[in-house]
């Protein structure tokens, strides 16, 4: 019995201090797996393009000259406190504007500015200069997904998000890629300067990719431009860096650089793709049909600015909804939509969908226009007259 009380007490003592000891290794772990992700995440993405490494270089080198600026005040202030300190019997000096402390301290900060000044004009100007590209990309964001037309090559796709709503709801584990995957990737072949058209067809986006060194708004009405060259092959990734409304953070952007004759063969597919899916521009559509298809190119394109009640946001837009040219002539609409509106010599928001949308999904997006909400004319524009309006 005595043995057994003895072993008793040998287990109470012995509890607390293994509970201690547990404790402790799991919190060791976890701290220990907590530095190890620090360590991985620490900095920035690794570049892959000219810019995204002058980007990088920028990034050490300014941020070294915080460091040795950071060391070198705190040092004087913390000598200056423990070397001075009242203890020792020394009194505050009292002096006021010492000219030559202001004129120091003046200059020092001037030649440290230019010093990071230079370097970050350098690669602001080389991000700016998009000359002379090898091939150039209209990126069109819309909620919440990416367009892409590949203009020389007279091609396009959307791409959307990939990733499963299962995983999103947690319904089952989440993959590698969360959030970051796309049905269809951005393909460019390697060692080419790529220029980017950003716009967007709804509200402002922003197309980035780290590893690229690319960052542009997308703004509706506006196109603006970037260009990268990747020197490196593989999947980058990105996703829209501009608050875009309730699904922002599920439109990722994904670009697969390829060697060039991996990246020869994905196009001309892509080519074959468009051409069997290209609509017969000779084709008589029922005007129901037009209707239907219109409502979503309006929706895409359009319900932005003139709004999916066709009501617009006059002055800037105006209404469809009764408007002359939604009611009048066909010819003069048809017009409208091909070239756009010119006010003195300028392009106003009205931009030419021409070279955008198909002679198929012009003809349908005027039709819609013409016998929605109030709008009732009654007529159907067919793709073959959009054909011949181009000419």
């Amino acid at each position: 019995m005595d043995c057994i009380k003895a072993a008793e007490r040998v287990e109470k003592a012995v509890t607390p201090v293994a509970k201690k000891a547990s404790l402790a290794a799991m919190l060791g772990f976890a701290l220990m797996a907590g530095a190890a992700r620090a360590a991985k995440e620490y900095n920035l993405q690794p570049p892959v393009t000219p810019i995204g490494e002058q980007i990088y270089d920028l990034h050490i080198y300014i941020m070294w000259i915080c460091v040795v600026i950071f060391i070198g005040v705190f040092a004087v202030m913390f000598y200056s406190i423990f070397a001075h300190r009242r203890s020792k019997g020394h009194q505050a000096a009292q002096f006021h504007e010492n000219t030559m402390v202001e004129v120091v301290w003046t200059i020092i900060p001037f030649f440290i500015l230019l010093f990071m000044a230079f370097p970050a004009t350098k690669t602001i100007l080389a991000m700016k200069d998009t000359t002379v590209p090898d091939m150039t990309i209209k990126v069109t964001g819309y909620q919440w997904k990416w367009g892409y037309d590949y203009i020389d090559q007279g091609f396009g796709f959307v791409s959307n998000l990939k990733t499963p709503y299962t995983q999103i709801h947690n319904e089952e584990p989440k993959g590698e890629h969360y959030l970051l995957e796309v049905d269809q990737p951005m393909v460019v072949p390697v060692g080419k300067r790529v220029r980017v058209l950003i716009t967007a067809g709804d509200v402002i986006h922003s197309w980035w990719v780290p590893a690229f060194g690319v960052k542009q708004d997308a703004i509706p009405g506006f196109v603006r431009d970037s260009w990268f060259r990747a020197d490196k092959p593989g999947i980058y990734r990105g996703q829209c860096a501009e608050l875009c409304g309730k699904e922002h953070g599920f439109m990722p952007v994904v670009v697969e650089v390829l060697p060039a004759d991996q990246y020869a063969a994905w196009a001309d597919a892509q080519k074959k793709k468009a051409t069997a899916a290209a609509d017969d521009p000779a084709k008589v559509w029922d005007p129901k049909d037009l209707i239907a298809r219109g409502e979503g190119v309006y929706t895409a394109n359009c319900a932005a600015c003139h709004q999916a009640t066709g009501k617009g946001v006059p002055p800037a837009f105006p209404p469809l909804d009764g408007s002359k040219i939604a009611t009048g002539p066909v010819e003069a609409h048809l017009d409208t939509v091909l070239n756009g509106v010119v006010k003195n010599g300028q392009s106003t928001a009205m931009v030419p969908w021409k070279n955008t949308l198909s002679p198929t999904d012009i003809a349908a997006v005027i039709t819609y226009e013409r016998n929605s909400w109030g709008n009732h004319v009654g007529d159907a524009v067919q793709p073959a007259q959009v054909v011949a309006a181009k000419k």
